[in-house]
């Protein structure tokens, strides 16, 4: 069989359309602690606590555009950049397989040029200082130099479901990343967590004053 009939047509697992939140939303998504949201979602939508921002300073929050890579290779994440669109976050799912460099220098400036939001993936990354120096936020579950291949017989998906630890993400879903971590939001919730985390910032803001002022946990929370 020639190469040219080995290669597999990302046209058959892309998915190139899908409904996006809206700019205002995500900017209000933004303003809220990672863990306000997720407990203003009823305790949902966290993703592993193992991916963490490559530089303290990282924050974002966007679209989901989600991409399933095959262990070791990271051609379908050149081909999610190449159909990105500004506020997109790319959540990639490397089929469990954690150690390799799947992102580095070379591809997080493409991201940061297209308006890419940020990168959320289920493995490591590498240019650890570069990524910081840079400023495109890249939440990874560590760093590793080991190369990855570009197999073009090898099926991934783009814009189909991933899931990381507990988490079901679809293309299209609230995603929020700070210093604490990351949580993935389904769309059709967004704005209702989103209005219940800036409320929860309100009433805690209240209680941080009674505290200020001498009262305790046990007697603010009713639990004496």
């Amino acid at each position: 069989m020639s190469a040219a009939t080995d290669r597999v047509d990302p046209a058959l697992t892309t998915r190139l359309e899908f409904q996006r939140l809206s700019p205002a939303l995500a900017a209000a998504a933004a303003k809220l602690p990672t863990a306000t949201l997720h407990e203003a979602a009823k305790k949902i939508g966290a993703l592993p606590s193992a991916i963490k921002p490559v530089a303290p300073q990282f924050q974002f929050a966007g679209s989901a555009l989600t991409v399933h890579s095959p262990g070791g290779d990271n051609l379908w994440l050149h081909r999610a950049l190449e159909v990105a669109q500004p506020g997109d976050v790319l959540v990639v799912y490397t089929s469990g397989v954690y150690e390799h460099g799947y992102w580095g220098e070379i591809m997080t400036t493409m991201a940061q040029v297209r308006g890419l939001a940020g990168l959320v993936i289920d493995a490591c990354v590498r240019d650890g200082v570069l990524l910081g120096e840079i400023g495109f936020p890249v939440f990874a579950r560590g760093l590793c130099i080991q190369g990855t291949g570009k197999d073009f017989g090898a099926t991934g998906w783009i814009n189909h479901p991933v899931r990381m630890g507990q988490v079901t993400v679809q293309a299209g879903d609230l995603v929020v990343g700070d210093a604490d971590g990351v949580v993935a939001i389904p769309q059709a919730r967004a704005a209702e967590v989103i209005a219940a985390g800036q409320q929860r910032e309100v009433e805690e803001a209240a209680i941080l004053k009674r505290l200020e002022a001498g009262e305790t946990t046990m007697a603010v929370y009713g639990w004496n």
